[in-house]
């Protein structure tokens, strides 16, 4: 039975992907304008974003210095990864933390401050719309977070304690493993309301007044109902890119931890998984095994945004 199975199904294979081939081919000839315009897009998205995620899935499995040809080793990046690399098991620790901590809440505040304002006065709520934003585009502004917690009697926080007698010496705030990673998460959740905020206001101010009228008469009688009947699946897709900002940010964390806490950070206790790639990607130049540590990094962040996009979908069910 299975020697006549096999035969038939791979005949039954090729047609199909001579139809769908076909098929593509006949719709570019339709719509060659269409594709025309798109074509500078489809190749610096080529180029710059898919073909360096292949080549690091390729390159993971290889042992590679940048000086040397790539040499194929297999499985052994990965499994250095979970059974002798006791570092990058503190960082896959660290950098959950920091996801599960920082992501809900900056996409909770992202919602609730333009939710909040959403209503107010044109000019009021342009002017509270620049400073909510203004810290995720001031560069190295939040470095005055570094005074602020500063580990000498000059730093603001210490200075303070010390004046009402709470401490006798100064906490060194950034390089107490456990102080580090509630700081830098104090920090990076003041710097969160950056372009989910503008795109859930833009949502906001683009959805219809008639709705919120039609619900009035439907039954709608306060504010938390309107809110959570009519406009959020009114804003299911500024939600659904919200959420994958947020997933992103937070999983691709360490340029704003590696200035507060320094790199390494002492006993690893803020280093995350991005940190551990610069170390071996841009400091040892292993990249192969740089590159296996992206491929992790990039399909746990694949598989969160994909759950995350599954409980959105339902959100009007």
């Amino acid at each position: 039975m299975s020697a006549v199975t096999a035969p038939t199904k791979a005949p039954r294979l090729t047609r199909w992907i001579k139809r769908r081939l076909s098929s593509i081919v006949h719709d570019v000839k339709s719509n060659k304008i269409s594709y025309l315009f798109i074509a500078p897009f489809g190749i610096f998205f080529f180029g710059f974003t898919l073909l360096p995620v292949l080549l690091a899935m390729g390159l993971s499995f290889t042992h590679y210095n940048m000086l040397e040809a790539p040499q194929w080793i297999g499985l052994q990046n990965y499994l250095r990864l979970f059974f002798a690399d006791d570092v990058f098991l503190i960082a896959i620790k660290n950098t959950f933390v920091f996801a599960v901590i920082t992501g809900p809440v900056s996409y909770f505040l992202c919602l609730v401050f333009a939710w909040m304002i959403n209503d107010l006065q044109p000019r009021l709520r342009a002017f509270l719309t620049l400073l909510f934003y203004a810290p995720s585009i001031s560069g190295n502004v939040y470095m005055i977070w570094t005074y602020l917690f500063s580990g000498d009697s000059y730093g603001v926080i210490n200075g303070f304690l010390s004046y009402w007698g709470l401490i006798d010496k100064p906490i060194q705030f950034l390089t107490d493993p456990d102080w580090m990673m509630p700081i830098a998460i104090l920090v990076t959740l003041w710097m969160s309301l950056g372009t989910s905020f503008l795109v859930f206001i833009a949502g906001l101010q683009g959805i219809d007044p008639t709705l919120y009228e039609a619900g009035a008469v439907d039954g709608v009688r306060n504010r938390f109902q309107e809110f959570m009947y009519l406009t959020l699946p009114a804003l299911k897709p500024q939600l659904m890119f919200g959420a994958i900002m947020s997933i992103t940010g937070s999983f691709a964390a360490a340029s704003q931890i590696i200035p507060l806490v320094g790199f390494p950070s002492t006993d690893y206790a803020a280093h995350t998984v991005v940190a551990h790639l610069l170390d071996y990607g841009n400091i040892r130049f292993e990249m192969g095994y740089a590159s296996a540590i992206a491929v992790i990094l990039f399909l746990a962040m694949v598989i969160t945004q994909q759950i995350v996009q599954g409980l959105l979908r339902n959100l009007d069910s």
